[in-house]
């Protein structure tokens, strides 16, 4: 094997074992969730979120608590989002990133990321929604997939 053929098979080892210690880590949480120090539902007294509607858009906002952590879905589409206040590290498995407010980022789709606030943050999702729809489980099975099994099989129906 060459050295750049090397390299790409560690790197691939790499990104494997990344996406093995996020899921392993998203397990262990909600293993320990006490629904007050760990939680695993949305909208909870650590990560309030705010939902905001516009035509053909859905507007999400979370805060999180400086020392929070979240583990975040695995988004369907390309999305951006807005760090609008604090200080965020973002990790997947291909990468960790540092973000401070104000900022923004064009998502790819079929990412989980692990996003842990240095400080106080308010970061917003901005999501397609062409039916306008306002039912919020709704649009989250339009817009995440439970699993990377989840996440192929959409992908692989919607080529």
């Amino acid at each position: 094997m060459s050295n750049k053929e090397i390299e790409k098979v560690d790197q691939h080892e790499i990104s494997l074992n990344s996406r093995e210690k996020i899921l392993e880590l998203q397990q262990y949480l909600v293993d320990k969730a006490d629904g007050e120090n760990i939680v695993t539902t949305q909208d909870s007294h650590l990560f309030p979120l705010k939902h905001t509607f516009a035509d053909g858009i859905y507007v999400r906002q979370m805060s999180m608590g400086v020392g929070t952590l979240v583990v975040g879905a695995i988004h369907k589409h390309l999305h951006v989002w807005f760090l609008l206040q604090g200080h965020i590290t973002v990790a997947t498995e291909d990468t960790v990133e540092e973000y401070i407010a104000p900022c923004y980022v064009v998502a790819s789709p079929g990412t989980k990321r692990v996003i842990y606030a240095n400080k106080e943050s308010v970061f917003v999702n901005i999501h397609k929604n062409p039916t306008n729809s306002q039912d919020i489980e709704f649009l989250e099975s339009e817009i995440v997939a439970k699993d990377f099994a989840e996440y192929e099989e959409y992908v692989n129906e919607n080529k």
